[in-house]
């Protein structure tokens, strides 16, 4: 079924899960996520968001499965009012505009990333539940990494590694793979940014776009948060933030015999693995799915990616074999832009964001 056709039906199955509808809505499209998902506002007695998740793409059954889990351990997921999982249609909460992304500025950064990170510990005292959280394994670790072979060097950029350069990119995702399984595992988000929190009216935040959660590393959305793709802070005031998680779970006794500077080779060599990833993703996104939107921030992926791997002596053949081989190519894209400038658009509040 056609894009068209589909918001059509949607509109439609809403006249009969909607009394109040006698005839179809008129669907007003939002911004669509890295996805396959469609999201719609429509005048309704309460706040409502009518979502098109195609069922050939888009598992409906875990996304409400995952909603429920999550707000029972305290968190604020959205409200499903309605859903026809066999037609990938659903009707739930709408939490309003106010992003993270928009809402922060040098003024509140402190509270908002502090709230987010409350909300982050909160997330990670989820228990285990294995029948609906799959595994971040290695072999799924390994196919994420393997997506910046195949879509960033390869596809977008037209370089194909030989014989030795798989073997260094073999060893880095080694690396990086034990990194990420030897941290204490928890309920993982995946993709929790400021693009997918929402701060709502009552000063709570809200969040979306979990149906990809897993269970796995410690320190991945902590990075995910911190190290966001579409925002960036300074170096220094991410690692304030970053000490601040550490020193609440340490007195927590959640890190028993882990200290600070293992914190922060976990979550720096976590950021990496996500930002390796993210290459292969956005250059995907644009290649195989038609949203070329994503091309713009991959300097500022570019930019973490080389931050980190300058700054630890095991990652530097790495960070040379890129610089060398990929940043030339990169910087022949109609997308690219210096990357050692990426992100720093945030305005400073006495240097630093307050």
């Amino acid at each position: 079924m056609s894009g068209d056709n589909r918001k059509l039906a949607l509109a439609n199955w809403i006249t009969q899960v909607e009394p109040g509808h006698p005839q179809p809505p008129l669907l007003h499209p939002l911004g669509s996520d890295a996805g396959f998902r469609r999201y719609f506002r429509y005048t309704a007695k309460q706040p409502l968001l009518a979502v098109d998740a195609p069922p050939a793409t888009e598992d409906t059954h875990q996304f409400v499965a995952l909603a429920e889990y999550l707000r029972q351990q305290g968190l604020v997921t959205p409200q499903i009012v309605a859903v026809d999982a066999s037609q990938g249609f659903l009707l739930v909460e709408d939490f309003g505009d106010q992003l993270l992304s928009r809402a922060l500025t040098p003024d509140n950064a402190d509270w908002l990333y502090a709230l987010a990170m409350s909300n982050l510990q909160q997330l990670q005292d989820s228990p285990d539940q294995p029948g609906l959280i799959p595994r971040y394994d290695r072999a799924l670790l390994r196919r994420e990494l393997e997506i910046f072979i195949d879509w960033f060097a390869t596809a977008l950029l037209g370089y194909s590694p030989d014989a030795a350069e798989r073997q260094l990119l073999n060893q880095l995702f080694n690396r990086l793979e034990e990194n990420a399984l030897e941290q204490p595992q928890v309920l993982v988000h995946r993709d929790y940014h400021s693009r997918n929190l929402i701060l709502r009216d009552n000063g709570s935040l809200g969040i979306i776009d979990f149906q990809g959660a897993l269970w796995g590393a410690l320190t991945y959305d902590l990075a995910s948060l911190l190290k966001d793709c579409y925002k960036r802070w300074p170096q220094e005031t991410v690692k304030r933030w970053a000490l601040a998680y550490y020193l609440e779970l340490s007195q927590a006794d959640k890190l028993v015999g882990v200290d600070s500077r293992q914190f922060l080779r976990w979550f720096d060599w976590m950021g990496l693995q996500r930002h390796i990833k993210v290459l292969g993703i956005f250059a995907r996104l644009q290649l195989r799915d038609g949203k070329p939107g994503y091309l713009q921030d991959l300097p500022l992926v570019i930019r973490y990616t080389l931050e980190t791997a300058g700054q630890y002596q095991e990652l530097h053949p790495f960070a040379d074999w890129f610089n060398t081989q990929l940043l030339p190519l990169a910087r022949q894209q109609p997308w690219y832009s210096d990357y050692q400038t990426a992100g720093d658009d945030v305005p400073m509040a006495n240097g630093l964001p307050a």
